[in-house]
């Protein structure tokens, strides 16, 4: 299932060898021309996999949805403060803009249904209908105010403590224009969840022509540009492999996977998350 443009998911298996052949009795230009190559071949591909090969190394501690919109004046200080926190590498951070404020003036450029949905969703699973802007969602249970940093600090302590969020490690590792996510086994009688990746955008600034914010211009920060669903989890070790090349241009600098249980309708507990670069 994916929110936004249309995706295509392909598997992969990759292999690579290196290898230098040669006596080490041969003397002369031609053996010196060999070694020369064979070193400079290793340099490069050395120097390749270096630049190409990124992997999370921090454990997440907390996942950090703002349900933001261009269309609310009470949303800027958030949107600065999400900026902030995208600083943080314990913490994966996301701007989730909705269309719930179009009708005042100024549709959001940014806004996904998809978004408006899964905010709407959070709401009803909780029982509590808060759907407001700027709202953040903390671990997929908890709702603050997307602009009080201290609430947001004890939501991720309270998800953390009560509902044991983030404990399932994911590994990304990007080569080229290729993506593998590992999830490891969970202990028996683990509930099932969904996998899904998340294409980000770092830094978007918008010019606001007109509504509550107009004449302001706005830089959001990880921005989610889609979703795309990898897979089912339930407790068993599983490894996705996939293609990243439609996402590797000039708006796409970042990619996030989420494993959260309950599904589309019903998002629960984020039980792990990660983050690769792809610049």
């Amino acid at each position: 299932m994916v929110f936004g443009y249309n995706a295509q998911m392909r598997s992969f298996q990759t292999r690579f060898a290196l290898g230098c052949w040669g006596s080490p009795l041969t003397f002369g230009r031609a053996a010196a021309s060999a070694a020369l190559v064979c070193v400079g071949v290793m340099s490069v591909t050395t120097a390749a996999l270096a630049q190409t090969l990124a992997q999370t190394k921090i454990a997440p501690r907390a996942s950090i949805e703002l349900f933001t919109s261009q269309g609310c004046s009470s949303c800027p200080p958030a949107d600065k403060l999400i900026g902030e926190l995208a600083r943080d590498p314990s913490l994966v951070t996301m701007s989730l803009a909705i269309d719930i404020w179009d009708y005042l003036g100024w549709k959001d450029t940014l806004a996904l249904k998809g978004h408006t949905k899964r905010q709407q969703a959070y709401a009803r699973v909780r029982g509590d209908r808060e759907v407001y802007t700027p709202q953040v969602v903390i671990n997929g249970v908890v709702h603050v105010a997307g602009s009080d940093k201290a609430a947001i600090e004890r939501a991720i302590e309270q998800t953390q403590r009560d509902a044991g969020a983030m404990h399932v490690p994911v590994t990304m590792t990007v080569v080229g224009d290729k993506l593998t996510v590992e999830v490891p086994a969970a202990q028996p009688g683990q509930e099932p969840a969904e996998v899904w990746l998340v294409p980000i955008t770092k830094k978007i600034p918008v010019a606001i022509e007109r509504g509550e914010n107009k004449g302001h211009t706005i830089t959001y920060s990880n921005v989610v540009r889609k979703w795309v669903k990898l897979g089912e989890w339930a407790g068993k070790a599983e490894t996705y492999n996939l293609s990243i090349k439609e996402f590797q241009n000039g708006e796409i600098d970042s990619l996030a996977v989420m494993v959260q249980s309950g599904g589309v309708n019903s998002p629960g507990l984020m039980l792990g998350a990660g983050v690769a670069s792809l610049r």
